[in-house]
């Protein structure tokens, strides 16, 4: 596997071709990432060109029918390497017959990382280099350790939004999608207290987000900010276990269809569609402390 190593003060990172996949972020000598195991395999996959599933997994477009599956193929494709260097990297994928069988759009998506302000930024760049639109959904899935340092109780940890956040959360039903129905939120003010318990019905959704930051938190230990741009959806999600496991914070742009719809790909809720010869960009940004 190809992976590129930067460093940067207490910071150190890894990134590996295939997937443009975040692998290690280690501050002061400890990684807060998750190491990938029998739990959950992956480490930081990118979502796209969709995040979630789509009904049947198929893909509606123009009265023909694509195979698209849950999240994409992006995380399983290698990128190619544009640029590295000591504290940065630039990583890109672009169509071709495979990505266009499942998904029929020319597209270019870059992925950049760069260490910066004691922390690590990380753009997704989506370009159209065709004389279509491009319709497209997209989102990071970084996983970090929960606990996030050994000896410290899982039930210690909480997420603190940078503002309150009232709104309905979503859920999704047994067949991936998104559920019609609104659920009351588990945040009290800006605070969720983490418990397994949470993520028994799968992720937390909040597409109706009032922020762009929060604070992945545990009195006595490291913490981490993660702020997004760009991205208006949140998922947090895990697979609950009882031991050490792993906490992801998925800035998003789309979700999974509605268990109500069933239609052209073009109109999917939380679709963006990319002008032919337009250029689209997200981030987030990670700072431990």
């Amino acid at each position: 596997m190809d992976i590129h190593g930067m460093r940067a003060g207490d910071l150190e990172v890894e990134v590996a071709s295939p997937g443009a996949e975040l692998r290690a972020l280690r501050f002061r000598g400890q990684d807060l990432l998750w190491e990938g195991g029998p739990l959950w395999p992956r480490r930081a996959p990118i979502l796209f060109p969709i995040v979630g599933c789509l009904r049947g997994d198929c893909l509606k477009h123009q009265g023909g029918t694509f195979t698209l599956p849950k999240h994409g193929f992006a995380r399983d494709r290698t990128f190619t390497w544009l640029d590295r260097g000591p504290a940065h990297c630039l990583l890109e994928l672009a169509d071709d017959a495979a990505t266009r069988a499942a998904y029929p759009f020319a597209f270019r998506l870059r992925v950049a990382f760069r260490l910066l302000d004691g922390g690590l930024r990380s753009d997704l760049i989506l370009e159209n280099p065709g004389a279509a639109p491009l319709p497209a959904s997209l989102g990071g899935h970084p996983a970090f350790r929960w606990p996030l340092a050994p000896g410290l109780p899982k039930a210690a940890h909480r997420v603190v939004f940078a503002e309150p956040e009232p709104e309905p959360v979503r859920r999704l039903t047994p067949a991936g999608l998104l559920d019609t129905e609104a659920r009351p939120t588990p945040v009290r003010g800006r605070e969720l207290a983490l418990h397994e318990v949470l993520f028994e019905a799968d992720a937390l959704i909040f597409d109706r987000l009032h922020s762009r930051s929060l604070r992945f938190e545990a009195e006595g230990g490291p913490a981490l900010t993660f702020s997004w741009e760009g991205f208006p959806h949140l998922g947090i999600w895990t697979k609950p276990d009882r031991g050490p496991a792993f906490l992801c914070l998925e800035p998003w742009q789309g979700f999974a269809s509605p268990a109500d719809w069933d239609g052209e790909f073009t109109e999917k809720p939380g679709i963006v569609v990319v002008p032919p010869g337009g250029t689209r960009t997200w981030s987030y940004t990670v700072r431990p402390s």
